[in-house]
């Protein structure tokens, strides 16, 4: 058996949320299909409204203060990475983007992520694509495909209604995206009825070269002209 942490950032700020209870639903499906290869998963979920004061004071000052430190610290060495967020004003909240600009450029390096967010309208939807990607991008995380919106309406839905997949559906695909990401369940996106093959199987963070390694000098290359 082996074991993998998994850190969930979710950045709902009501109590209880609709964003908290997507990420419970992606945290109980990925144990689900670690359990079923006969693996473990330890989740740590993180509340940022619990840390919203001192996600504040570490932007003013550049100093975290203890309870943010540790979640740092659980994110930086999690195996991967559940991270969601609602939408605000056609976005990710201001919460949710303020605690990555405090955590390390070189903490989510390699790292598999999978990415989600809740909002009033499936027309948010794209927020996935035009926000949450590039973000998790630039800081060179290994985003799964397969990222999960939930509008109000996906709670409870079993896709019957002609909008497509359940929820539940494409909260398990995800699940299993990650999941492979970290070697454990490569065969389990297949089982899923869908045309997207597994991403490559990979045991924790993936080592990524540096491709300007060796990178030859603009000098030198007009010189050979």
């Amino acid at each position: 058996m082996t074991t993998f942490t998994v850190a969930v950032v979710t950045a709902g700020l009501s109590q209880p949320s609709s964003s908290r209870l997507l990420a419970d639903q992606l945290a109980a499906a990925t144990r689900a299909a670690a359990d079923r290869r006969g693996d473990r998963v330890e989740v740590i979920t993180l509340e940022l409204r619990e840390l919203a004061h001192d996600i504040t004071d570490n932007l003013l000052t550049g100093f975290p203060g203890m309870a943010l430190q540790t979640a740092l610290d659980a994110v930086s060495s999690a195996d991967a990475l559940i991270a969601v967020t609602p939408v605000f004003s056609g976005s990710y909240s201001g919460l949710f983007k303020s605690f990555f600009d405090v955590l390390d450029r070189e903490a989510l390096v390699g790292t598999p992520v999978l990415l989600a967010a809740t909002g009033g309208s499936a027309r948010h939807s794209l927020i996935l694509d035009y926000a949450l990607r590039p973000l998790l991008s630039y800081l060179k995380a290994d985003i799964v495909p397969t990222g999960v919106f939930a509008a109000t309406a996906d709670f409870g839905s079993d896709g019957s209604d002609g909008a497509g997949r359940s929820l539940a559906d494409r909260v398990d695909r995800a699940a299993a995206e990650l999941l492979a990401r970290l070697g454990l369940a490569s065969n389990e996106i297949a089982d899923l009825d869908t045309n997207l093959g597994p991403g490559p199987a990979r045991t924790g963070r993936a080592a990524r070269s540096d491709p300007f390694e060796n990178l030859v000098p603009f000098e030198q290359l007009l010189a050979g002209r």
